[in-house]
């Protein structure tokens, strides 16, 4: 706008320099003495002399330098998406006031109720002095450095006559008091246990306090007592122990007890060496039957496999004859509950017995006499000889208190206790040449121990794996057959690192909630197990296929054996109270 006034101020005057232009460009020349032809420049004699004053309109514009100098930001902005200088930053804010600001809003603050300074003090000392100042009405005057001067008077602020009563106790201090004087009233410190009376301990010594008179007292004696008799009679003294012999002859003519291998079965019972062919068992020849409860484990004799040790759920044990007229040889009674486990010793003739009554038990295979008793107050759920011909004095047992107790049977005392489970210890198997054993658990893992240590060196664990009851060492040393708890069969490696094998997995029979006990046929060509519907099922172990189902008996098959010298015959029991022989 200014432009444009000044450009008619500039034509209003009539410059040679515009004359010349219009010279140049052919438009007729106006002469100025000529007075017709300027008197339409010349302005009216009698209208007044008006001054034009030039007005600037345009804003003003920063300058390209200034622009570049910093850039504004946005208080409220959260995000910055480049780098900002230090004088962009600390830049005042633009705009106009807040006319709502007050002079307290716009102070610096560092806290909600304001600003406050910062101060070299103990948040301890502060939030006690706070605290006693709230409870007391009194606290320590801030001002006053009270590490040089001793606190009086003067050094409170508050309420000071409260602070000369307490003398200054804060209210940490003041509650120390108050629990001293509350523990000495009440009896006795309550960590002192002998002393501690108990929380009614003030009214024993008042006159009208409720004891019992002399008869009452009497009688309360008496029934303590009556319940500690029952107590120890139940759980510390064990089942008086007796055996039962079954045969007319416990020796023959030459001699011989019935821990004797026989010659005339028919096959060589003292050869090491398993069968070349083994075959599916398809028929049932014989029952043992004399148990009055279910069948809990049955056990061959090592080496030879000619008799078979029962236990039962009726308290007792059994030993039978597998070959010849098959007859009940021998009875064992001596515990007060279900057996549980039993385990013999490599030359078979001693066994050990672990029943729910708290208690193990040593028996002599011949003789049928209780060699020894252990207990530790906790019930057994599987027992086990170390297999060394060395250390044929020391067993293992699984307990229900989570710990593996060692005992030595020439002391009867615990040697070592492997404590590391979670759960109740359900099976103990010794592997690799009987340098380990492996355990598992009711905490769903297997664990890896070596002998006489403590610690266990290998922990399996999966979110994805279930109890394993019942656990078998394959009988060429390399596997662990372990029963899972989800309805299969796992196989893990028993030598080095104890993986799991994937590919071999036996399914098809149902065992949820049952520890029934798998085996291998002597050749490791069959893996055998009972289940809960009392079926015998036998799987083939290279393809993992079920290749044969038998109904076995009419309760859960709890167990399942192969005889190790025949090339077909099967042991069952279940708990039905029978035991039964397939071929």
């Amino acid at each position: 706008m200014a432009a444009t006034i000044a450009s008619l101020v500039s034509y209003g005057s009539g410059s040679d320099s515009e004359n010349e232009s219009e010279s140049n460009s052919g438009v007729e020349k106006v002469d100025p003495a000529d007075p017709d032809a300027t008197a339409h420049l010349k302005p009216l004699k009698s209208a007044p002399t008006m001054s034009v004053a030039l007005l600037d309109l345009a804003p003003e514009v920063a300058v390209k330098e200034a622009v570049e100098t910093g850039t504004h930001l946005d208080p409220s902005l959260k995000e910055v998406t480049f780098n900002p200088t230090y004088e962009t930053l600390f830049a005042p804010e633009l705009g106009p006031m807040n006319p709502f600001k007050s002079q307290q809003m716009s102070a610096p603050r560092n806290m909600l109720s304001g600003y406050a300074e910062p101060a070299h003090l103990n948040d301890f000392m502060f939030e006690s002095q706070r605290r006693t100042f709230s409870t007391f009405g009194y606290a320590l005057d801030p001002s006053v450095d009270t590490h040089q001067v001793t606190p009086t008077t003067n050094s409170y602020i508050g309420a000071v006559d409260e602070a000369e009563k307490n003398k200054g106790l804060t209210v940490f201090e003041s509650g120390t008091k108050k629990t001293e004087k509350r523990k000495k009233i009440k009896g006795g410190d309550a960590g002192e246990i002998e002393e501690f009376l108990g929380p009614w301990a003030k009214f024993i010594d008042e006159k009208d306090g409720a004891k019992p008179s002399e008869e009452e007292q009497k009688e309360l004696d008496e029934i303590t007592a009556k319940r500690q008799k029952k107590g120890r009679s139940e759980e510390e003294a064990p089942a008086e122990e007796k055996t039962v012999l079954h045969v007319k002859d416990m020796y023959d003519y030459q001699g011989r007890s019935y821990l004797h291998v026989p010659q005339d079965v028919g096959i060589n019972l003292r050869s090491s060496e398993a069968p070349d062919k083994c075959y599916l068992p398809k028929k049932q020849i014989h029952v043992w039957s004399g148990h009055t409860k279910g069948v809990s484990a049955i056990r061959l004799f090592p080496s030879s496999g000619h008799l078979l040790l029962s236990s039962s759920m009726d308290c007792k044990i059994k030993l039978w004859e597998v070959y010849g007229e098959r007859r009940c040889v021998r009875t064992f009674i001596g515990h007060s509950k279900a057996v549980r486990d039993i385990c013999y010793n490599n030359s078979g003739t001693k066994f050990l017995s672990a029943a729910y009554d708290r208690h193990l038990k040593l028996w002599d295979t011949e003789t049928g006499q209780c060699i020894s008793r252990f207990t530790n107050r906790k019930v057994p759920y599987c027992v086990k000889f170390n297999p060394d011909e060395d250390k044929q004095d020391l067993f293992v047992a699984g307990m229900s208190d989570k710990k593996i107790v060692q005992w030595d049977i020439r002391t009867n005392e615990v040697v070592q206790e492997y404590d590391r489970h979670l759960g109740a210890v359900n099976t103990i198997t010794f592997v690799d040449e009987n340098r380990r054993f492996v355990s598992t658990s009711d905490d769903k893992s297997l664990r890896v121990w070596e002998w006489d240590i403590p610690v266990d060196f290998k922990y399996i664990a999966e979110p994805s794996m279930h109890s394993m009851p019942a656990v078998t060492l394959s009988p060429n040393g390399k596997w662990l057959a372990c029963q899972s708890m989800d309805n299969q069969i796992l196989i893990f490696g028993a030598q080095n690192r104890f993986r799991l094998n994937k590919k071999k997995v036996f399914k098809g029979h149902m065992v949820a909630g049952y520890a029934c006990q798998v085996d291998f046929s002597p050749d490791m060509s069959y893996v055998v197990s009972g289940d809960a519907d009392g079926k015998l099922n036998i799987w083939d172990w290279k393809t993992t296929k079920l290749y044969h189902r038998i109904k076995a008996h009419d309760k859960v098959c709890i167990s399942a054996l192969w005889h190790p010298h025949e090339t077909s015959k099967v042991i069952t029991c279940g708990w039905d109270g029978l035991i039964k022989l397939w071929d």
